[in-house]
């Protein structure tokens, strides 16, 4: 039997990759796409903004680390969706330094998934600098129909009190863009606040990653060295915002331009779902 015991990440004192049983048990050869077949989008606006993790260790208890990043499922799956559907994704981080991945989660065998992580790399390894893409490419008139944020813990690492995250955020709920992400993605939207210190997404209803698997399996098969130092679900439902799961069974959820998902199970899911918002939107249908 594999080991539950978390894997040593030699390049870090006190950081670990999750253990051996329980990428046996999270991670498959392949994911549950079965192509993306899409109308092209003839709207203007034809580029999304993925923001990455630029962070690797998040902090847990008992001084330990969690080796983490973007999980590349939940980063890639919608974005084979979006660029069949005609959408130029751009990738930028907080600091302007590459994306990270939870390399160890990648589905060795899914050919489809290589494919578009090799078509990205580019711009994941030379992401934007996310106060430039503010200064320069947001507005009325900006390019970017949605905002993507993956999942991964590497989102819980920095992006709950980045300002730029929340000026990006922000924007993208006052025009009318859409915003997209999933798993433990939605860190980020804590990131966006008001004059008065209140969350823009208080009074939204969301899919993330359940509370429950982080306080308890995942600290007891190993993929977690130790538990949590902050829950997810537990401080966006702090800040007024709904969360709609308590498990993890490849939901996704909409409200209004906000679409959600709870794990790399939901990423086939929320690229669908997330082309299918985007016309909509584009049409003019919701306000």
């Amino acid at each position: 039997m594999a080991s539950k015991e978390p894997t040593p990440d030699r390049a870090e004192k006190n950081a670990y990759f999750p253990s051996a049983y329980s990428l046996g048990e999270y991670v498959p050869p392949r994911t549950d796409y079965d192509g993306a077949e899409h109308e092209r989008t003839s709207a203007a606006r034809r580029k999304v903004l993925l923001i990455g993790a630029d962070e690797r260790y998040l902090p847990v208890q008992d001084g330990r680390l969690f080796s983490t990043g973007n999980h590349p499922v939940e980063t890639l799956l919608p974005v084979l969706h979006l660029e069949a559907a005609g959408y130029d994704v751009e990738v930028a981080t907080s600091s302007g330094n590459p994306v990270k991945y939870e390399f160890w989660a990648f589905p060795a065998e899914d050919e489809a998934v290589r494919g578009i992580y090799e078509r990205l790399r580019p711009k994941t390894e030379n992401p934007k600098k996310l106060s430039t893409v503010i200064a320069n490419e947001l507005g009325p008139d900006s390019d970017y129909a949605a905002v993507f944020v993956p999942g991964g813990h590497g989102a819980m690492i920095n992006m709950a009190d980045d300002p730029d995250i929340g000026a990006v955020l922000t924007w993208a709920l006052d025009s009318d863009r859409v915003v997209i992400s999933l798993c433990h993605g939605p860190a980020a939207f804590l990131a966006a606040r008001d004059r008065d210190g209140n969350n823009r997404f208080a009074g939204y209803s969301v899919c993330a990653f359940p509370d429950a698997l982080d306080e308890g399996a995942n600290v007891d098969i190993g993929y977690l060295p130790a538990r949590m130092t902050w829950l997810l679900s537990k401080t966006l439902r702090e800040r007024g915002i709904t969360v709609v799961n308590d498990d993890m069974t490849g939901g996704v959820h909409r409200d209004r331009l906000v679409v959600t998902g709870d794990s790399p199970l939901a990423a086939n899911a929320l690229g669908k779902l997330a082309v299918d918002v985007l016309a909509e939107a584009a049409a003019g249908s919701l306000r």
